[in-house]
């Protein structure tokens, strides 16, 4: 997500971009994540900045149906007393719920508009704007050993690569987070759900036209991709606890993912024998919130 997103700001920038990989979009975290536009909480102060100034490229992205991405009307909810975090009131649609409003078992809450992403559906989007503004993709039989051999390709190296800079660059600070979603056909619902605060067992749901998300499980430093049959029969559970329609639904799938989790997001301009290096990676379970605004700053780190 973060190297698609960068590689296309610099090449509509009319950067000459080369993008390297081990592996297609579909093959990704971002193929698998939930996708719901939000600050989620992180100790880093840059993320609201970064997040807010996505929301403008977000939205226009939405007005393309082929994108994969819309706005809609979701609610957020707390069983105990709470109050909406500060930025959110900016943000378009933005309301208190009555208790009338809100799903039985929570006493506050609030609903906005928010961006939602059929991830598979936007990675496509996004490689074929990058296709089409004239950038190179290459795919490659592995990861990539060295920045050394980043450099053989390209004068000035982008480094959107996740998880794997913990080798590429040697960063044991990024670890990998653990997470499973369960994918349902839609039972005729609309919007999204989450709960508030975050948590290791976040429950939220977003619909899609022909699909719902359902979720969620965060486990820092679990670095497998297995499923969890039993844990997704408890994502399930929750998830009906708000919604009934919700334990009705066939269940398509499930879907694993690891989160690059960093304590900070690594964005900064740096050197490599001299060669210029801008690093942009440890977006944790925010991608795609952060993705534009990330993507925009790098675009100014390279000047």
């Amino acid at each position: 997500m973060a190297g698609l997103t960068t590689a296309l700001v610099l090449s509509e920038a009319g950067r000459a971009v080369t993008v390297v990989s081990d592996r297609v979009p579909q093959r990704t975290t971002s193929a698998v994540a939930g996708a719901l536009w939000g600050p989620y909480v992180f100790d880093d102060p840059r993320v609201l900045d970064w997040s807010l100034h996505s929301l403008p490229d977000l939205t226009a992205i939405a007005a393309d149906p082929r994108s994969g991405v819309r706005i809609v009307q979701g609610i957020e909810a707390s069983h105990e007393p709470a109050e909406s975090p500060a930025w959110l009131r900016s943000v378009s649609g933005f309301a208190t719920c009555g208790p009338s409003e809100l799903p039985s078992g929570f006493g506050w809450g609030w609903t906005y508009r928010a961006p939602v992403f059929d991830m598979p559906v936007y990675l496509d989007y996004l490689m074929g704007r990058l296709v089409a503004s004239g950038a190179v993709v290459r795919l490659l039989d592995g990861p990539l050993r060295d920045l050394d051999q980043a450099l053989d390709i390209a004068p000035v190296v982008v480094n959107c690569t996740g998880l794997g800079a913990r080798d590429l660059v040697g960063d044991r600070e990024v670890v990998p987070s653990w997470g499973q979603l369960v994918i349902t056909e839609n039972p005729g619902i609309e919007g999204f759900f989450s709960d508030f605060p975050e948590s290791e067992d976040p429950t939220y749901w977003i619909a899609h036209p022909d699909h719902v998300v359902l979720g969620g499980m965060v486990r820092h430093g679990r670095g497998d991709l297995r499923p969890d049959p039993e844990a997704a029969e408890r994502i399930v559970a929750r998830c009906a606890a708000v919604l009934p329609a919700l334990g009705r639904a066939r269940v398509r799938e499930l879907r694993v993912g690891l989160r690059p989790v960093r304590p900070r997001v690594r964005l900064e301009r740096g050197t490599h024998h001299g060669a210029p290096v801008v690093h942009n990676y440890g977006h944790g379970g925010s991608g795609v919130t952060l993705s534009w605004g990330c993507a925009r700053q790098v675009q100014s780190l390279i000047g």
